[in-house]
């Protein structure tokens, strides 16, 4: 499917349109060279070996003219309106170039020079000035510390590596665009040398002016772009590039992202890299995967990936087969799936005996399947009992792992099985195990000729395909995610000078937004606190209340199982005391009392806003199980219940919601309840910051109570500030 999705810079705020960069019909190399190992010898041998149709000018202190072409000494004596430029010139000159050329009325330029931000203090302020004099006169900067790009469907290489030539790409292809030329030209190659065209090439470096974004709008547009790969290592525009992700699934086109940063080292190492100051890796991803961009946590990820869905860009509904000819394979296969959490569904019955009638009597039909040795006398059977378990309705995609084998086995393979496979709709790749072992020129011809991605590895195809089926499974949680239609609850009252509201405050709210919290009321004096325990009941708890103590047990106030009058009005001045005695100068808004609510599971339903990537929402179990286990999932703030159901069910713990050694089964649709109304507070109050509910107790499904809200933290911004746009 080739997508052809109208999308303009325009079409998403703060876009800047870069088709007269990627498409220039003018070029002046600054730099140039008769040298033709300098930079500015290898951009000039690029244009010409590729046969540049537009017009080619060269700016040069030491030469007239260079394999034939005139030169001319200065800027100055340029005509006015070149579309791009391209800085073969050391960064002591770039400043006064990039001047010079917005004086003339150029409209781009690539700057190849590196000593900006990712080289320190002194950097950061030579790319802030060049950031200001850029946007002063209008001139779009690619760069610094890049290499280029690659336009392969035009013809137009405008980078400083030595290319050799292509005819231009006709065939729907991957975009690639990444902060690191290192990667920008890895991934070329690595696409180009398995057959996968590819249609531009794009890196971006430090991005004084020219982003990921601004490239990421133009390979959505362009319809010859059916995937689009992307290398960051920090999105500087998460809402922009958020949007895009919205756009790219909209039009159908997978888009695959790689983002170090998981580690503390990494993310060290992408500042002084590329100048990036990355953020929080893991709310970003939540959110990118919210639009269903397939983030992946490995190159090998991001080249297989990509290769699949630019065949196969319709996500599979069910899901993986699994085909060898080695019960050894098998088991392999079976043991590595469940460790990738890949589905190998069983198949149907009619599957199973039409499996049956195709097979050895001594052959078992099931997923995943060992056909035994039939394919030595039968090749062409192979390809069959792979259109058959693929029309099996609870199968979305399969691998097919077979031997290269000698010459005549290549021979059968390439004639009877690779061409049947061809035909698939649905994801199909082939793994020739062997690892390195030869294969024939023709076997190669005839996967090529059949568009089927062929892997050396099951590992790696298997992961692949767990990742397609995860853009799949993004898809359709993108379709339920909650409407933007939601009432947003009023804070209850003026926000606190340091923006946390006490806890009474906070609960008084979520009971308003539809949680449930246990029944008791603020007292102020020990005769307050005795009435409201009467009607509510003993045993209470006691907690001391101000905005300036959101951890009340540090200092000795809170107070548990107080069973009657007397132990309350002797906790009271109890409470009061600690308090005084650790904080002075503390005045206390009362202390809550409440009903002690009874033991169940402790959960943690938190939630925060991040400045750059907007809301997500934390859920995993709560007290010390959060501390010991870390065992947490982050969704996104609009996620619908019944996909917050199936993120509880991918916690470490999940058996322990559906009861263990004797305990029962916690109601976790009502925690996906409480996990999808906080989500929605969130998003429908964007001056609230952070939520937290720790603990949520779940009782046994059943209860007249399923979950109740002990404890409550909510933080709201204290003054008018920039917050992220509600979606």
């Amino acid at each position: 499917m080739t997508a052809s999705f109208p999308l303009s810079a325009a079409a998403v705020t703060g876009l800047q349109d870069v088709q007269h960069i990627i498409r220039p019909r003018s070029i002046v190399i600054v730099g140039a060279s008769a040298d033709p190992r300098s930079f500015g010898g290898f951009v000039q041998g690029n244009l010409e070996r590729f046969a540049y149709s537009g017009v080619l000018h060269l700016v040069s202190r030491s030469s007239d003219e260079i394999n034939g072409r005139p030169c001319v000494k200065t800027v100055d004596e340029l005509p006015e309106g070149i579309d791009l430029a391209v800085l073969a010139i050391p960064e002591s000159g770039v400043l006064d170039t990039v001047k010079a050329l917005a004086a003339r009325r150029c409209k781009a330029a690539v700057l190849f020079a590196s000593g900006y931000a990712e080289a320190g203090e002194e950097g950061q302020r030579k790319q802030a000035e060049l950031a200001r004099v850029a946007q002063a006169s209008g001139i779009l900067l690619v760069g610094p510390n890049c290499m280029g790009f690659t336009n392969l469907a035009a013809g137009i290489p405008v980078t400083f590596e030595p290319l050799a030539p292509r005819a231009p790409e006709t065939r729907p292809g991957v975009g690639v665009v990444a902060q690191s030329g290192f990667m920008a030209a890895n991934l070329r190659d690595a696409y180009l040398g398995r057959g996968v065209p590819v249609t531009t090439v794009f890196s971006t470096g430090n991005e004084v002016s020219v982003c990921v974004e601004d490239v990421l709008a133009a390979l959505i547009a362009d319809p010859q772009t059916r995937v689009i790969t992307v290398y960051v290592e920090q999105i500087r525009r998460p809402t922009v590039f958020l949007q895009l992700a919205a756009q790219a699934r909209a039009a159908g086109k997978p888009l695959v992202l790689l983002m170090p940063g998981r580690s503390a080292r990494a993310r060290e190492a992408a500042q002084s890299h590329t100048g990036a100051l990355a953020g929080d890796h893991a709310t970003a991803t939540a959110l990118l995967q919210r639009e269903a961009v397939v983030v992946v946590s490995s190159l090998d990820e991001l080249l297989d990936t990509t290769t699949v869905l630019l065949r196969y860009p319709q996500p599979p509904a069910g899901g993986t087969a699994f085909m060898t000819g080695s019960g050894a394979m098998k088991n392999i296969a079976l043991d590595f799936a469940d460790d990738l959490g890949l589905d190998l569904p069983e198949l149907t019955p009619a599957t199973v005996e039409q499996l049956t009638a195709m097979l050895p009597a001594y052959a078992v039909a099931e997923n995943p399947l060992d056909y035994t040795t039939i394919g030595i006398r039968q090749p062409g059977l192979i390809g069959e009992l792979v259109l058959t378990m693929l029309a099996d309705e609870r199968i979305g995609s399969i691998v097919l792992a077979i031997p290269v084998g000698p010459t005549m086995a290549q021979r059968d393979k390439a004639d009877h099985i690779i061409p049947t496979i061809g035909r698939a709709s649905k994801p199909t790749v082939l793994v020739l195990t062997g690892d390195s072992s030869p294969v024939e020129p023709f076997f190669l011809d005839a996967i090529e000729a059949s568009g089927v991605p062929l892997f050396r590895s099951a590992d790696r195809a298997l992961r692949a395909l767990r990742r397609v089926a995860q853009y799949g499974e993004a898809l359709q949680r993108a379709a339920r995610a909650q409407s933007n239609a939601i009432e947003a609850v009023p804070l209850p009252g003026a926000v606190p000078p340091n923006g946390i509201f006490a806890e009474y405050q906070g609960k008084a709210w979520l009971a308003r937004a539809g949680l449930t919290v246990p029944q008791g009321a603020l007292a102020s004096t020990a005769d307050d606190a005795v009435a409201v325990a009467r009607r509510i009941g003993f045993p209470v708890v006691l907690k001391a209340q101000a905005s300036e103590l959101p951890h009340k047990s540090d200092v000795g106030g809170v107070l548990v199982g107080l069973a009657d009058e007397a132990a309350l009005r002797t906790g009271w001045d109890q409470l009061f005391a600690s308090v005084k005695h650790h904080r002075p100068e503390l005045v206390l808004d009362g202390a809550l009392v409440e009903a002690m609510g009874p033991r169940g599971l402790e959960l943690v339903v938190g939630a925060k806003r991040d400045a750059d990537w907007g809301p997500v929402v934390l859920v995993g179990l709560g007290g010390i199980w959060i501390e010991a286990l870390k065992d947490v999932r982050l969704i996104p703030a609009d996620m619908a219940e019944e996909d917050i159901v199936v993120e509880l069910g991918r916690l470490k713990a999940a058996v322990v919601l559906q009861g263990i050694r004797g305990a029962a089964a916690v109601d976790v649709r009502a925690i996906a309840r409480v996990v999808a109304q906080v989500g929605a507070q969130m998003r429908a109050n964007p001056n609230i910051t952070e939520i937290d509910i720790n603990p949520l107790v779940a009782y046994p499904l059943g209860s007249a109570v399923p979950v109740l809200a002990l404890d409550a933290l909510v933080v709201a911004q204290v003054a008018a500030q920039p917050v992220h746009p509600v979606k």
